[in-house]
């Protein structure tokens, strides 16, 4: 599993301004959780275990960068209590975390036609986003090689 965020989105009405990607490596299946700037470790945690956990069970290891709130003591408590380990991504190599980057750079994309429709309603539109990704990735898993 890797996770990282999207964040400089515009406010929108339920005041967040940012998402939390979760990308499965083996499925790739993708769960986005609209957040705030100023979300914290143990909320990210709780979206985790909200969003991914109930789907995909305890993954071996979580691949992030170095967000602090990634990085803090509540994660290695929940890491330690859970019995699964933390992965980060060197400063000098993001790429480490490369899946959750490529779809990153895609979710920021189609992020930019929904907030320049609906800038004060783009969390509502998560659901279609996350179709679309879907969908997207299926037609390159399809596609002749």
């Amino acid at each position: 599993m890797s996770l990282d965020f999207v964040f400089d989105l515009p406010a929108e009405d339920k005041g967040n301004t940012g998402i939390l990607v979760f990308v499965c490596s083996l499925s790739k299946m993708y769960h986005l959780a609209p957040v705030r700037d100023k979300i914290t470790g143990k909320q990210a945690a709780q979206l985790f275990l909200d969003s991914v956990f109930r789907y995909h069970g305890l993954p071996e290891t979580i691949v992030s960068d170095r967000d602090p709130r990634f990085t803090g003591a509540f994660w290695d408590t929940l890491f330690q209590m859970l019995g699964t380990k933390l992965t980060v991504s060197t400063a000098d190599h993001p790429q480490t975390d490369g899946q959750t980057e490529r779809v990153n750079r895609v979710l920021e994309d189609m992020l930019r036609i929904v907030c320049a429709e609906a800038p004060r309603f783009w969390s509502d539109q998560l659901p279609m986003v996350k179709f679309a990704l879907t969908m997207r990735r299926q037609a390159d898993v399809d596609q002749p090689g």
